[in-house]
């Protein structure tokens, strides 16, 4: 019989969480030691501080904007949100469906079993977090750009499209590529 070692990943609940101390307020410890979990979770992934900072930013916003803990979000949480920055913040699409990758990833880590924060929850709050970003609740790439289409970049065959005053910019511009 074949008996295999538990590891403890990067990120996993038992690496963050103190056992047999009692928490003055469990459920910011709770929510602080997935934080850590999670940023150790991306440094084993090679990522830097540059892109977990401002991801642990957006998470504590949401946390802000739902006012519930990350074990008691619900789907309609983050439909409110996307809502909001829509709405009222009027963010672009890109930047939406950006912040909502953030979520998803937080929050995937969080049902993963091998991270073991769901018992950990289940344990301490008698809920465990859930998945709250589906394809039917977030915003899909459906164009290659989604920028101002005064800023977007010129592609091979909309400038040969264009008449040969834009030949000769490009070949004024040192443009790698020849026109023909």
């Amino acid at each position: 019989m074949v008996h295999q070692q538990k590891v403890a990943l990067a990120g996993a609940a038992r690496m963050e969480l103190v056992s047999g101390v009692v928490q003055l307020r469990p459920e910011d410890a709770m929510f602080d030691a997935m934080l850590r979990g999670w940023r150790a979770q991306q440094k084993s992934r090679g990522l830097k501080d540059e892109t977990i900072a401002p991801r642990e930013r957006l998470i504590r916003r949401f946390l802000d904007f739902a006012n519930e803990y990350p074990w008691q979000w619900t789907p309609a949480h983050l439909d409110e949100w996307s809502a909001s920055l829509t709405s009222e913040k009027h963010l672009a699409p890109s930047t939406i469906r950006s912040y909502q990758g953030t979520i998803r990833l937080f929050t995937e880590l969080l049902i993963d079993a091998r991270y073991g924060w769901g018992p950990a929850c289940e344990e301490a709050f008698g809920t465990y977090p859930v998945a709250i970003a589906h394809e039917w609740n977030t915003l899909p790439h459906l164009q290659d750009y989604e920028g101002d289409p005064e800023a977007r970049p010129f592609t091979v065959p909309r400038l040969r499209r264009r008449p040969g005053r834009t030949r000769r910019e490009v070949q004024t511009q040192g443009s790698p590529r020849r026109l023909p």
